[in-house]
């Protein structure tokens, strides 16, 4: 008992250093339009800057998988946030667009080494609840999604834009230290899912689907994946752009409805649970819907409400954090075996980050070529739909005569 506790402690920490992570995604979009000022850049190229981090993580989703099996998880992480510290804290030096697309790029594949050691550490520890642990990682993404805005608007009204940046690349190697000195081995590189593999039915793969990741059901759910990304970074990439330069919104007002979505993902556990309880596909085929419907509605005037555009947000928010990336993750876990949870955590971040570098920059040109609304809709709804139907025909690629998982 006392081990547990001690293993939840130093996880609380790891998720504590997480929380820099969701703030640094977030951190560009809510300052996108004073870069643009500043660097004089166009509508699409700040849209591609403002995703551009996720190119970086898709590439070291899959690479850091296999890192995964040759160096220790404790390593992995703290290289993940030396890496994307220094890339924010760089990103306030920035000249021109080929830098600003560089320190982008370099900041999101440390995201990506410190995510996926992270959800491989949980899910391997506490194997019975994989779903679980990806909703209490999405929460503290929350947390930073939540805080991250208010506090970037401030130190923009009181320092200017540059100084986001520095605080929080320095707050980085700040907490890199303190992992260093908590998280211990025992915790970090347990292996219990895979000892208790062969002998505990929970822990039981996807029929058909042990050996390799490409399979039937385990590409499809990649497509999905492909899909929900870039609905959903599309929308975080530029949503606070609209409601600036569209709607009208200071600064301030915008960070609070962007902050209002990390709210949204303070229901995360809630999430994972039902999907460990009811099957990650029921939850799938109801958040999808739910994050198309409202990220279509986002885009729209709403009256110039900062309050119903924030209510919105909400919503979305739960969808996307609290439902979507919990029950993504851990279906694409749970359709390979336990022993490759670390290279199908790195399938899903691949998937889910890659496409999405683009959707910045796609949202843009969309918006260019038709207007605000049309083009939120377009993308936002449109990819979260498709998204849903591959859920729905991953779901038939199953063998029949098998149970499924329960986690």
């Amino acid at each position: 008992m006392q081990k547990n506790h001690a293993a939840i402690a130093m996880f609380f920490i790891l998720l504590l250093s997480y929380v820099l992570n969701s703030i640094d995604r977030g951190l560009f979009s809510v300052l996108a339009i004073e870069v643009r000022d500043s660097m004089s850049l166009s509508l699409p190229q700040v849209g591609l800057a403002s995703t551009m981090f996720t190119l970086g993580m898709g590439l070291a989703g899959i690479p850091t998988g296999y890192l995964l099996s040759s160096m220790s998880r404790k390593s992995v992480v703290l290289l993940g946030l030396f890496v994307f510290s220094i890339a924010t804290l760089l990103t306030a030096y920035a000249t021109g667009l080929p830098d600003l697309l560089a320190y982008r790029f370099v900041s999101g594949l440390g995201e990506a080494m410190q995510v996926t050691a992270l959800i491989a550490i949980g899910a391997s520890y506490f194997h019975r609840h994989r779903a679980l642990v990806t909703g209490v990682v999405s929460f503290f993404y929350g947390v930073g999604s939540f805080a991250g805005p208010m506090m970037t608007a401030s130190l923009l009204i009181t320092y200017g834009w540059k100084m986001p940046f520095v605080v929080f690349g320095v707050g980085g190697i700040v907490a890199m230290a303190i992992v260093a000195l908590c998280v211990r081995s025992w915790f970090s590189e347990s292996r219990s899912n895979e000892e208790n593999a062969s002998g505990d039915d929970n822990n039981r793969a996807e029929p058909g689907t042990n050996d390799t990741i490409w399979n039937g059901t385990t590409i499809t759910l990649g497509g999905a994946s492909v899909c929900a990304g870039v609905a959903v970074f599309g929308f975080s990439g530029l949503y606070p752009t609209y409601l600036r330069s569209a709607l009208g919104f200071s600064p301030q007002q915008a960070a609070w409805v962007m902050s209002a979505i990390g709210i949204g993902g303070f229901f995360a556990p809630v999430g994972g649970w039902l999907g460990d309880h009811i099957g990650y596909q029921k939850v799938l085929i109801a958040a999808l819907p739910l994050a198309a419907l409202t990220g279509g509605l986002s885009f729209t005037e709403l009256n110039r409400s900062v309050m119903l555009h924030a209510a919105v947000a909400v919503v979305f928010g739960i969808a996307v954090l609290s439902l979507l990336y919990a029950n993504m993750s851990a279906i694409i876990i749970n359709s390979l075996g336990p022993a490759k949870t670390a290279q199908a955590a790195g399938l899903f971040i691949a998937s889910y980050y890659i496409p999405a570098a683009f959707a910045g920059y796609t949202l843009a040109q969309l918006k260019e070529a038709t207007n605000w609304t049309t083009a939120g809709i377009l993308q936002t709804s449109g990819f979260a739909l498709i998204a849903t139907i591959l859920v729905i025909v991953a779901g038939t690629t199953r063998r029949p005569g098998l149970l499924p998982v329960r986690t």
